[in-house]
């Protein structure tokens, strides 16, 4: 076998299936710690690999700061006993009790959070006061995405003195992420995002803050040059065809594939594969959802929960049963979709690592 990505043994193992090749995973660990220079420096987001066993991997490689999405995630790495976890979301109402609830579970592990207005900074004061806790939060800056985050002008200012005024939080940074910013050209990526970052920069000329954390995986290669700022990309520990498309100037390798069989060959020059929108993320127009490494001339023309017909051409030669391996184009909610994922170490099925922070929550 001479491509990466085959499995020896694939027939002990069903389909579809998600399947992670832990050297691939460790080389894009060790090479994010090389691009950045400064461990310290780096926050990565978990919301990718929601695993236990990546964390660890971190863990073990000196990282000690992350950035996640959701309790569930956050509950996670303080079960691997993670020394510092930001909880890139604003928590209000339900879950905003059950950050407190996190954070009085796991002493150990240093919570922090977002915060963006000055009504839900005054709700997550008065429910930290009352718990007894004093919660670092990071002030959200909307920077271009739309997406959360206060305006980056007087507004920060005001919300900023506003939270000096209140108990039971305490403003240690800024947060921004920019990943509206979507250019191949690496030069003209860097010029958006060195006109995003300098709006956070005079930002925090007048609030002197001592963190700012900035951007994520396609942004990287910008923001790791930078000092004294952290960055938090996710999708590098297992990337996907999107990024490798979108961020040719990162050398990471993608260390995660979809198995999936033919299963039917409903007619002529269409062959039928067990790949529905169960089983790859579906957000992307339909061709660009997944593409065969083995198979890169296939098309896909129908997606069904569990069925995704490919326009294999008159006279192919695919028959059922036959194996492809797909690279999904948007790793993250693909993962989301599997309880677990399969280790492949040379060339063979050695493993499984749950996803076990796909689900919303884990115990609390």
């Amino acid at each position: 076998m001479s491509n990466w990505y085959e499995i020896k043994n694939i027939n002990e193992l069903d389909s579809p299936a998600l399947v992670v090749f832990p050297d691939r995973v460790k080389h894009n660990i060790q090479l994010a710690i090389e691009m950045i220079g400064d461990i310290n420096r780096l926050r990565p987001h978990i919301k990718t690999n929601k695993s236990r066993e990546v964390a660890q991997m971190m863990l073990q490689a000196g990282i000690t700061k992350f950035k996640c999405a959701t309790i569930a995630e956050a509950e996670m790495l303080a079960q691997c006993n993670a020394p510092d976890v930001l909880l890139a979301y604003q928590p209000l109402g339900p879950k905003l009790n059950r950050f407190i609830l996190l954070i009085k579970k796991y002493p150990a592990t240093k919570f922090s959070c977002l915060t963006d207005n000055i009504a839900a900074a005054n709700e997550q004061a008065s429910a930290f006061s009352f718990a007894n806790l004093s919660v670092s939060v990071f002030i959200d800056l909307n920077v271009g995405m739309n997406r959360t985050g206060i305006s980056p002008d007087k507004e920060v200012i005001e919300l900023f003195n506003h939270c000096k005024t209140l108990k039971g939080l305490s403003v240690v940074g800024l947060h921004a992420y920019d990943g509206h910013i979507r250019d191949v050209d690496f030069e003209a990526k860097k010029e958006k995002c060195d006109s995003a970052f300098k709006i956070v920069e005079v930002l925090n000329a007048e609030l002197n803050l001592p963190t700012i954390i900035m951007g994520g995986s396609p942004a990287f290669s910008v923001h790791c040059k930078r000092k004294n700022i952290e960055c938090s990309p996710g999708t590098f520990v297992y990337w996907d065809k999107g990024y490798t498309d979108l961020c040719p100037e990162q050398k990471v390798q993608t260390a995660a594939v979809l198995i999936t069989r033919v299963i039917s060959l409903p007619a002529a020059g269409k062959i039928c594969l067990d790949l529905g929108h169960k089983s790859v993320a579906a957000e992307n127009e339909i061709t660009k959802r997944v593409y065969f490494l083995n198979a890169p001339d296939l098309k896909a023309v129908s997606q069904s929960e569990e069925h995704l017909v490919v326009e294999a051409g008159e006279g192919h030669h695919y028959k059922t049963g036959d194996i492809l391996y797909g690279l999904p184009y948007h790793i993250c909610p693909t993962v989301a979709l599997y309880d677990s994922v399969y280790t492949i170490e040379n060339g063979e099925v050695t493993g499984e690592w749950k996803n076990v922070a796909r689900d919303r929550k884990i115990t609390i």
